[in-house]
């Protein structure tokens, strides 16, 4: 395992490790509004970790709002007894970057509850078939995400299913060009190397939707580990 890889995983542990606390410490209780929220988890990731920079935008999305993408910036909604939330965050740990999202759900509702539960069960089966296969382009892992939100009963949410990753500040994420995403067009080989011939790192994320019931789910976290 390549020295870079090793940082992006040591990265990945923090991040897991501010997740915990985000949970254990009451920050996503009803009542607060997602800027709140977004607010506190920001100064708790400065308290435990000393964590002042992030790589994109701070996302805390509840309700409704769970059902937009990324780059959309919904009205700051207030979360509810009974709601289903998620954060998606990219701290950076001494130059090195990570990108972390997970999938909450306040009360018992059980759809909510199978929601959070297969937006990580798919991303688990995305990973697996990512290392299956000796070559596979990004338009291919974008269709595979699409076919797991049909199996477990979803619509998939995302326009795009991941993007590269790695040193602070890593490669500029050009919207235009679609080979440094997990996107219907990218058809170049997610092995590929760099233009400097080292290996490439991918986030895979998973969104999932009922956009009839208004509800989605969101789990996101470092693929290429091996």
């Amino acid at each position: 395992m390549n020295q870079s890889k090793k940082q992006l995983i040591e990265a990945e542990k923090k991040a897991a490790k501010l997740f915990e606390e985000i949970e254990s410490n009451g920050l996503l209780a009803s009542g607060r509004t997602e800027k709140e929220i977004n607010t506190a988890i920001f100064a708790l990731a400065f308290e435990l970790f000393g964590i002042e920079k992030y790589w994109h935008k701070r996302i805390v999305r509840a309700g409704k709002n769970t059902l937009k993408p990324y780059d959309e910036n919904p009205e700051n909604l207030t979360l509810q007894p009974g709601d289903i939330l998620f954060i998606d965050f990219g701290p950076i740990f001494e130059d090195w970057e990570a990108d972390f999202g997970r999938t909450y759900v306040l009360g018992n509702d059980p759809l909510k509850l199978k929601l959070a539960q297969d937006v990580e069960r798919a991303w688990w089966d995305g990973k697996a078939y990512f290392e299956q296969q000796k070559k596979i382009t990004g338009a291919e892992l974008y269709k595979y995400c699409h076919t797991l939100a049909q199996k477990y009963g979803w619509e998939f949410g995302g326009e795009i299913g991941g993007h590269l990753i790695g040193h602070f500040p890593h490669e500029r994420l050009e919207k235009e060009d679609k080979t440094n995403y997990i996107h219907p067009e990218n058809t170049i080989d997610m092995r590929a190397l760099d233009q400097k011939g080292q290996e490439r790192n991918w986030i895979l994320e998973i969104h999932f939707v009922d956009k009839e019931k208004e509800i989605g789910g969101f789990f996101e976290q470092l693929m290429t580990t091996q």
